[in-house]
C-alpha cells in the first residue's frame, strides 16, 4: 500500500506511447521509483497531488479526476468493495488540513501524449522560466503569502495546461435569452416538474412516443437516460430528437462513461442541429453494474465536471477543446446530477459547487426519500452561496414494490431509503396494495419538499422507472401542475 495514498494500486503505471529521449526516460524512472511507493503514482503525466491533499486521484477505478461519483461512501468504493473510495479519503484529508477550497479548481483530463512520461521536467522548466533565484527566495525567505504564491505559480502551469485553463471561479452564462422552454420557466420563477421517459430496449419506439404524449402536458421537460446501469438502450440523443418532433422539450443525458472528448463535442453539435437544447452531464454508472461481458472499468476519458467545462467553453467562448474557433456555436441549458445522500453533505456541497463553477445551470438530484437529510444538504449549499446560481429539481420516484425499494436502498449508489418507508412498503406488499402505498409515499414527500420553495428548491424531477402512466396522477394530486395547464382531450373512440 502506498505511504500517502490510503488504497492499493488499481493498475500499474502507464507506459509512454512514444520513444522518449534517454534523459527523460531516466528522470521518469527516478520519479516512478520515488512516487510509486509513496503515492501509488501511475505516471499520468499531469500530477494533481498539490490539489488533492497528496492522495493520487488516479487510484479511483472510474478515473474521476475532479471529485467523487454519486456512489461515494465512507465505507468503500462501489466499483471495488475491497478498497476505500479514494475521493472520500481526499475530501476527508482536505477538510482536516483546511485545504478543502483547493478542491474547487476544475482539473484537466489526461493528455495521453504525456501519459507514462515524467512530470518533474515540467516543474524544472517552469522554475527556470520564473528564475531559479526568485523561486528559491520566494519559497525560503519570503512571508507565508509569497511562499504560497510562488509555489502555486510553479505548479499551476504543470497541472493546468494552456489548452485547459481550469480555475476555481464561477462563470456566468454569456447569453441572456433562455435556450430552452425548461430554462424559460425556471427563470420565470415557476415551480417546474420534469419527468423521465425510459428509452426502449428495442427499435420499436411506439410505446416511448405514446409515453411522451402522455406526460408532455404535465411537465416542463422530458428526460431521457443514457444507458443506466451500463446497459444498452436506444440512444438518449435519438429519443430526444423524437421528443422534439412531438413538440416536447427534451433533456438529453450524456454519460461520461461512454464518451471520448472528441465524441462529446461532436455529439452536442449534432444534438443542437436536431433541436435539443437541454443537456445533462453525468459520470454514468460503472460497468460494474452491467451484465457480462463487462467493458473497461478502469478509466474514463473525461468526467462529468470536465464535460461541463468543455461544453460551457464551446457555448460561451466559441472554442473547441483543441482551441479551434466555432463560428456558429451551439447554445444549450447545461445540467448535472446532484447526490444529497452520497458521502457527507459538506463533501457533496464542494462537489456541487465545483459543478456550478464548471458550467452547471440546473441540478436533477438523485432520489430523495429523507427530506430532513435533504435540508442538511441544502444548508451546506447555502453556506457556499451557490443557491442563487443553480436551479435544483428534487428527484422523486413512486415505489411499485417492496423488492424495488429494497434493491434501490441496497444496490443503487447514492440512494438511501429510511427504514420507516421500507417497513411501510413491506407491509403494503403483504396487504396487496404496494403500488398505492408507493404513490402515497411519493405524494407525502412532495408535500414536504414544497415547503422548501424559495429556499433552494425550484421543482421536481419524477423518475417513474418504466411506470410513466402514473406521472399525470402524481403531478395532479400533488397540485404541481404547470402554469397555464390545459387538460389533454381524451381520444374519441367509435364503434
Amino acid at each position: 500500500m502506498p505511504g500517502f495514498t490510503p488504497g492499493r494500486r488499481w493498475q500499474p503505471p502507464y507506459l509512454p506511447f512514444k520513444r522518449e529521449p534517454f534523459d527523460r526516460r531516466a528522470l521518469a524512472t527516478l520519479e516512478k521509483t520515488i512516487k510509486g511507493p509513496v503515492f501509488g503514482c501511475r505516471m499520468c503525466g499531469n500530477c494533481l497531488l498539490q490539489e488533492t491533499a497528496f492522495i493520487c486521484p488516479m487510484e479511483c477505478p472510474k478515473g474521476a479526476r475532479n471529485g467523487p461519483c454519486g456512489g461515494s461512501t465512507a465505507e468503500h468504493c462501489y466499483v471495488d468493495e475491497t478498497r476505500p473510495c479514494i475521493w472520500y479519503k481526499i475530501y476527508d484529508r482536505s477538510f482536516r488540513l483546511g485545504r478543502e477550497e483547493k478542491l474547487l479548481e476544475v482539473l484537466p483530463p489526461l493528455d495521453w501524449d504525456k501519459t507514462g512520461t515524467e512530470t518533474w521536467g515540467d516543474v524544472f522548466r517552469q522554475v527556470r522560466k520564473m528564475g531559479t533565484g526568485k523561486v528559491i527566495s520566494g519559497l525560503l525567505f519570503k512571508p507565508a503569502k509569497t511562499r504560497y504564491e510562488t509555489w502555486d505559480e510553479v505548479f499551476r502551469t504543470v497541472r493546468e495546461p494552456e489548452w485547459w485553463q481550469g480555475d476555481n471561479q464561477y462563470h456566468a452564462p454569456k447569453y441572456s435569452e433562455p435556450a430552452s422552454e425548461l430554462e424559460k420557466r425556471l427563470k420565470a420563477g415557476e415551480f417546474v416538474v420534469t419527468a423521465e421517459v425510459a428509452p426502449p430496449i428495442s427499435c420499436k419506439t411506439e410505446k416511448m412516443c405514446k409515453n411522451i404524449e402522455l406526460v408532455k402536458p404535465y411537465v416542463a421537460a422530458i428526460n431521457f437516460t443514457d444507458n443506466p446501469s451500463a446497459t444498452p438502450r436506444t440512444a438518449s440523443w435519438a429519443c430526444s430528437a423524437l421528443a422534439v418532433q412531438q413538440g416536447a422539450d427534451p433533456v438529453m443525458q450524456i454519460a461520461a462513461r461512454d464518451r471520448t472528448r472528441v465524441g462529446l463535442q461532436s455529439e452536442v453539435m449534432g444534438a443542437y442541429d436536431l433541436g435539443i437544447r437541454n443537456i445533462l452531464c453525468i459520470s454514468g454508472d460503472s460497468m460494474k453494474m452491467a451484465p457480462p461481458p463487462r467493458g473497461r472499468m478502469d478509466i474514463i476519458d473525461i468526467d462529468s465536471i470536465q464535460m461541463l467545462w468543455i461544453l460551457r467553453r464551446m457555448r460561451d467562448e466559441n472554442k473547441y477543446l483543441d482551441g479551434r474557433e466555432i463560428k456558429t456555436p451551439p447554445r444549450y441549458f447545461l445540467g448535472a446530477a446532484a447526490s444529497p445522500f452520497a458521502s457527507e453533505p459538506k463533501f457533496q456541497a464542494i462537489r456541487e459547487h465545483k459543478k456550478v463553477n464548471a458550467g452547471a445551470q440546473f441540478f436533477q438530484t438523485n432520489l430523495v426519500f429523507d427530506v430532513k437529510h435533504m435540508e442538511i444538504w441544502l444548508n451546506e449549499l447555502a453556506k457556499r452561496s451557490i443557491l442563487d446560481k443553480v436551479f435544483i429539481l428534487i428527484g422523486i420516484t413512486p415505489l411499485k414494490t417492496f423488492k424495488m425499494a429494497k434493491y434501490m436502498n441496497d444496490e443503487v449508489p447514492g440512494v438511501s431509503i429510511p427504514e420507516s418507508i421500507l417497513s411501510r412498503m413491506e407491509a403494503a406488499e403483504k396487504a396487496g396494495n404496494a403500488q398505492e402505498e408507493g404513490v402515497a409515499i411519493a405524494l407525502e414527500l412532495i408535500d414536504e419538499i414544497k415547503k422548501f420553495i424559495g429556499q433552494g428548491v425550484n421543482g421536481l424531477h419524477i423518475m417513474a422507472v418504466g411506470w410513466e402512466e402514473i406521472v399525470p396522477r402524481i403531478i395532479t394530486e400533488a397540485d404541481v401542475l404547470p402554469k397555464g395547464f390545459v387538460a389533454p382531450v381524451a381520444p374519441v373512440t367509435t364503434g
